[in-house]
């Protein structure tokens, strides 16, 4: 009896946590969505469930990122593949295995004009210094340069990860996909809109003064 109701009981931790995690998502979307930064059905983001066993909820594949209810994520594995809720984005793959890489508890997809301009100019990385928006990265206004990674693009998942681990700076939760857009990550969702957001007035200023 008591092994039935500790089962339930967990289920029942586990069906919250998934709710809780969609609601959080949908409105991260939202957010996203209105900047124009997930055009259409464009972008995806996630939320950490658990790490043993590694359980990833994602947003689900093909929906429109300004109108996403709770129930429109997908829960992964560490392989990216869909452990319930139906067909996950695409780059599922690619964020189970940033979290697993960098320890983020969420992950952010945007397709955003300045990223693809900025990849396409400086494809071997953009070099950031003296700049007062990279305190919100954890680096000083002045006195340090700090890179933030261009990798080239990949439809295959898991050499685009490979891709990502070769070239990231541990100092910059964020890269650039070229031709592509941005990701970045952090421990939670908040964090990781923080840092999406940091990293594309960056992009956007680089972008501007040439």
């Amino acid at each position: 009896m008591s092994t039935s109701v500790t089962t339930e009981t967990g289920l029942e931790q586990a069906e919250t946590g998934l709710e809780q995690a969609g609601t959080v998502l949908a409105a991260e979307a939202a957010r996203f969505a209105s900047f124009g930064w997930m055009r259409g059905t464009s972008g995806n983001l996630s939320a950490l469930l658990s790490r043993e066993p590694f359980r990833l909820a994602v947003t689900a594949s093909g929906h429109d990122k300004g109108e996403l209810s709770s129930g429109d994520v997908v829960v992964v594995d560490e392989r990216g593949a869909a452990v319930s809720g139906g067909r996950p984005s695409a780059e599922a793959e690619l964020h189970a295995r940033v979290a697993l890489l960098t320890g983020a508890n969420a992950v952010v997809h945007v397709h955003t004009v300045a990223s693809v301009l900025m990849g396409r100019r400086q494809p071997g990385g953009i070099v950031l210094k003296d700049l007062e928006m990279l305190k919100g990265l954890g680096h000083p206004a002045e006195g340090e340069e700090v890179t933030l990674p261009v990798i080239a693009n990949s439809q295959d998942m898991r050499e685009l990860g490979d891709r990502l681990e070769a070239a990231r700076d541990p100092r910059m939760p964020a890269v650039v996909v070229a031709g592509h857009g941005l990701y970045a990550w952090g421990d939670s969702p908040r964090q990781a809109r923080h840092h999406t957001e940091i990293v594309e007035w960056l992009l956007e200023l680089e972008l501007a003064t040439g």
